[in-house]
């Protein structure tokens, strides 16, 4: 049996994105096989097909790291052929072929059952929702309350951020998005955001200072780098930041000042190594209270076949919200 797949090949130091016809045979081995229906768009899914951007082991690959679709066949009895599922983080569209395919094939332990969702909200919510849920729980897991002040997001134009913004303003907060692009401001106030402002730091090339005035509650940080920096030194006294981004870099200036001074934490967040036990919860409550208000608002389909050129706007920063790749009907 053939099927349809997006593959990435690299070929004198590029990365060529193509549809093929390939044999079953190329799948690799995992007890559960998924009629893919869809997928979606990550900032990951750009670095795939990017020369040396460092999280493919090796190619040919399939890109995308959801995988949003049907089980056809399991040999783990805890699967049935028709259960609707989600896949993603581990080693999916990086070193296991993911979702840009008709078929994909994964290790049972690895597949969440949706129950609450359709294939295709869970595509829209995908990795950056699940990950801006983690955020945002993080945060509340902390005792942080509507009533403490004003909430950061930052990069708040992008996947994690929107729904960032979503989840918080749903929950009562006053959330203040930070976005470098202009045309994002009625976008982000349809979400909730009750203000909008530029990137930050406004100077990027300004020094940075180890304590700055203390101006958040809390921040849920898409961004890395020299923004992270500021955030940290800008967060009110016992504040916590949750950071999920590195598009600003991976470097972090800064000093012990605001956390022996201000007591601020900083909160990792990962949502590939996660474990199955958790992620199951998360998604559970992502079908209940924690489900993004706006999901329509913050998705754009586009066919798989076209998916390169989004993976590009991705890599050049133009794109915004979440992009829900169709991959039943998009070939």
């Amino acid at each position: 049996m053939t099927f349809s797949a997006m593959v990435a090949r690299e070929s004198e130091g590029e990365i060529v994105l193509a549809a093929e016809q390939v044999e079953e045979d190329f799948l690799p081995a995992g007890e559960v096989t998924i009629k893919v229906h869809f997928s979606s768009v990550n900032y990951k899914d750009a670095l795939a097909v990017t020369p040396k951007g460092g999280v493919v082991r090796a190619y040919p690959i399939v890109p995308g790291i959801d995988v949003a679709g049907e089980v056809v066949a399991a040999e783990d009895d805890s699967f049935a052929v028709g259960d609707q599922v989600f896949v993603h983080g581990y080693d999916v569209g990086t070193a296991r072929h993911g979702g840009y395919a008709e078929l994909a094939r994964v290790p049972s332990a690895g597949v969440v059952k949706l129950d609450g969702l359709t294939t295709r909200e869970a595509a829209a919510i995908g990795t950056a929702g699940f990950t801006a849920a983690l955020s945002v729980q993080a945060l509340l897991d902390r005792g942080l309350t509507p009533g403490d002040g004003p909430v950061l997001v930052t990069g708040a134009s992008g996947g994690v951020g929107t729904v960032s913004v979503d989840l918080l303003a749903a929950a009562g907060f006053e959330v203040v998005a930070s976005s470098g692009k202009a045309d994002a401001k009625d976008l982000l106030t349809s979400l909730g955001a009750a203000s909008v402002i530029g990137r930050l730091p406004e100077d990027p090339d300004a020094k940075p200072r180890p304590l700055g005035k203390s101006q958040w509650a809390a921040a849920v940080d898409c961004v890395g780098g020299a923004t992270l920096a500021y955030v940290i030194s800008t967060l009110d006294y016992g504040a916590a930041v949750a950071a999920s981004g590195n598009t600003g870099g991976i470097g972090l200036s800064t000093t012990v000042l605001p956390f022996i001074l201000r007591g601020v934490h900083l909160i990792g967040i990962d949502s590939v190594q996660l474990p199955m036990e958790i992620r199951r919860r998360v998604w559970a409550s992502l079908a209940d209270d924690l489900k993004p208000r706006h999901l329509g608002d913050l998705e754009r389909g586009v066919p798989v076949r076209d998916v390169a050129g989004v993976l590009a706007e991705i890599k050049r920063g133009e794109r915004t919200g979440r992009a829900v790749v169709d991959v039943a009907n998009g070939f």
